[in-house]
């Protein structure tokens, strides 16, 4: 097979190369639960709801459930298609809860992830509820020029027995 060096296959090559170096890059630590389908697309991967699984890294315990859209054709197979900003979270307790050594942030970002081809993130930020003892978590996107205001929040709360450290 031969692949010919025009300028709309090195365009091609380059655009492939650059998505899967983005998506190498994004260093945000999930674990795919599952996805469903909701549009069949003839060509390239259906758009479909994604679920992923994010451990707290400063607390044991605690597991962040994401749900949010993922878009499929070929824009989406080259990494190329901008995700829509819509997302829903779900933590719960999944084992004894435990805290590090270091107190944690009153407010701070868990997670991001790249939901676009570079302008675009879905972020987890944790906040600390100290008068309830309670954890709380909430998802949003953002855009380098316009965020938006859509977001889903939820909330863990701790034994009484298990005060939260906080700074």
């Amino acid at each position: 097979m031969t692949i010919s060096h025009t300028p709309r296959n090195s365009l091609k090559y380059h655009a492939v190369a650059l998505a899967l170096l983005l998506s190498a890059c994004s260093g945000a630590s999930s674990e795919s639960i599952g996805e469903v389908d909701t549009v069949f697309k003839f060509l390239g991967p259906d758009h479909k709801i994604v679920i992923d699984a994010y451990d707290d890294p400063k607390v044991s315990g605690v597991t962040c459930y994401v749900s949010r859209a993922k878009t499929g054709g070929i824009k989406g197979a080259l990494g190329l298609a901008e995700d829509r900003a819509e997302a829903s979270i779900a933590c719960r307790q999944t084992g004894p809860i435990s805290f590090g050594v270091k107190p944690l942030a009153q407010q701070e970002e868990m997670f991001s992830e790249r939901i676009s081809l570079v302008f675009k993130k879905l972020r987890v930020v944790r906040l600390v509820d100290s008068k309830r003892n309670t954890l709380v978590y909430l998802t949003y996107s953002d855009r380098l020029i316009e965020g938006s205001p859509q977001n889903s929040v939820t909330a863990v709360p701790v034994p009484a027995a298990t005060m939260i450290p906080v700074k």
